[in-house]
């Protein structure tokens, strides 16, 4: 039972075994019967030629005994005990009164039976030698004796039931015989069909393991189109996770270096054998952990690219709407979700998702004169999300700078000069962007493309 549910092979085998063996038994057995019926039919039929000739030439001699008028014409039927009979009794009277010379000196033994004139019944009577017989009969009456008067006669035709049971036989022995190589020969079909269709998987396997010890970096080789779509997706997993562990290595390394700074300063700044200035302390940690949670938010967001992940939109937006009403209330800004049609869903993680929208309607909000106003559509598996404020905007030169670590629109407002930064860092994670573009409300114009979720 467990080879059957674990393994592939095992299922295909044995369900074509089953339906292959179960195929041969039925049409040998219709096979077998459809042929039985037919040589019964002709058995019959030609038991029926000698009742009709002999019902042809039978006539009464002047005397009113029975004759045949003609021989039948089946020589088997003048050789004694040849399997082949015909019979002619005296209705209520004498039995035996004609028959065949293959009878020889003996008579056969008939059931008592009611027929109408010209009916025929079939029956199976012992016939020499202890065979059995099939036999026809049929009652005529003759009008024509010397007397005037009428007799009836029952007529009867036999024959031995081996020549219809032989030939049978011998059909049931070839057909089993043909259907039993053609069954042997469905069987190595099939396991060989069972075979090449699972090779790929087999190479599939085989790839995998190379993978996994080291020796290769990605499945290759031709697949089938039925598998290929597979080893397409495993590659751009392999990838994307071969890209995950490069970046983690390089912000582990980014972070190592960023932190060198400010800590060297400090040691420096001890080594002289003289108080630190509270103020150079101050400055040299807080530049370190700004460094530390740009890179704890790279880290978080890479660690929370699982596969199937998906967030609905609307719940994020309106979630951080309500947030930062409630955060500018001093301000009395007007902030809008424009309707999203579709429910449209982001392909990650929430968390990520309220991270770069929660920056940058902060960042809108922060900048805004009155009015902060939010859209978003899907379009070739692409979530597009537009971010407009009505404040004075940014110029065209300093956009792409503001999307790098620590640097800040204007020292005036509060921040620590990463939020643009770790928004721009996320979308790019999962294979999204953002940019800066002018906006029809006389501001700036956040637009975030990420990946849509079905």
């Amino acid at each position: 039972m467990r080879a059957w549910r674990g393994s592939l092979r095992v299922r295909l085998v044995a369900g074509t075994l089953v339906w292959i063996a179960a195929t041969v038994v039925i049409a040998g057995w219709t096979l077998g019967n459809l042929f039985r019926e037919h040589v019964s039919e002709q058995f019959h039929a030609e038991l029926q030629t000698h009742l009709d000739q002999l019902t042809a030439n039978l006539a009464l001699d002047d005397g009113g005994r029975p004759i045949l008028a003609l021989p039948l014409s089946d020589p088997r039927l003048s050789r004694p005990y040849s399997g082949c009979y015909w019979q002619v009794d005296v209705l209520d009277g004498d039995t035996g009164v004609l028959r065949s010379r293959s009878l020889w000196d003996r008579a056969l033994a008939v059931p008592q039976d009611t027929l109408a004139n010209g009916e025929m019944h079939r029956h199976r009577i012992p016939g020499p030698d202890g065979r059995m017989l099939g036999m026809i009969e049929r009652t005529i009456r003759l009008d024509d004796a010397p007397d005037g008067s009428s007799r009836l006669f029952r007529l009867i035709a036999a024959a031995d039931e081996a020549q219809m049971n032989e030939p049978v036989a011998r059909f049931q022995d070839v057909l089993w015989l043909a259907l039993g190589v053609l069954g042997a020969g469905l069987t190595a079909a099939a396991l060989m069909q069972v075979g090449v269709g699972l090779s790929p998987l087999r190479a599939l396997r085989q790839g995998l393991e190379g993978i996994r010890r080291g020796g290769a970096q990605r499945l290759e080789g031709d697949y089938p189109a039925e598998i290929a779509p597979l080893v397409d997706e495993f590659n751009s997993v392999l990838a994307q996770n071969a890209g995950i562990v490069e970046r983690a290595r390089t912000q582990a390394g980014n972070l190592a270096h960023a932190l060198k700074t400010p800590l060297s300063i400090l040691a420096n700044a001890a080594a002289g054998g003289e108080a630190v200035p509270a103020r150079t302390v101050v400055e040299q940690v807080d530049g370190a952990r700004r460094q530390i949670d740009y890179h704890l938010a790279r880290a978080q967001a890479a660690a929370n690219r699982l596969p199937g992940a998906r967030a609905p939109l609307a719940p994020v937006l309106d979630g951080l709407a309500r947030a930062m009403r409630r955060l500018h209330a001093a301000r009395e800004l007007t902030l809008t979700i424009a309707p999203l049609p579709g429910d449209p869903c982001f392909h990650g993680d929430a968390q990520d998702l309220q991270e770069m929208l929660g920056n940058l309607l902060d960042n809108a909000c922060k900048w805004a004169a009155r009015r902060v106003e939010a859209s978003a559509r899907v379009a070739d598996g692409r979530l597009d999300i537009v971010i407009d404020d009505d404040g004075d905007g940014l110029p065209a030169g300093r956009r792409a700078a503001v999307l790098q670590r620590g640097v800040r629109a204007d020292e005036r407002v509060p921040g620590s000069g990463l939020g643009l930064a770790i928004v721009a860092d996320l979308a790019q994670l999962y294979g999204g962007n953002v940019s800066l573009e002018d906006s029809p409300l006389g501001g700036l114009r956040a637009r975030l493309t990420l990946p849509a979720a079905d």
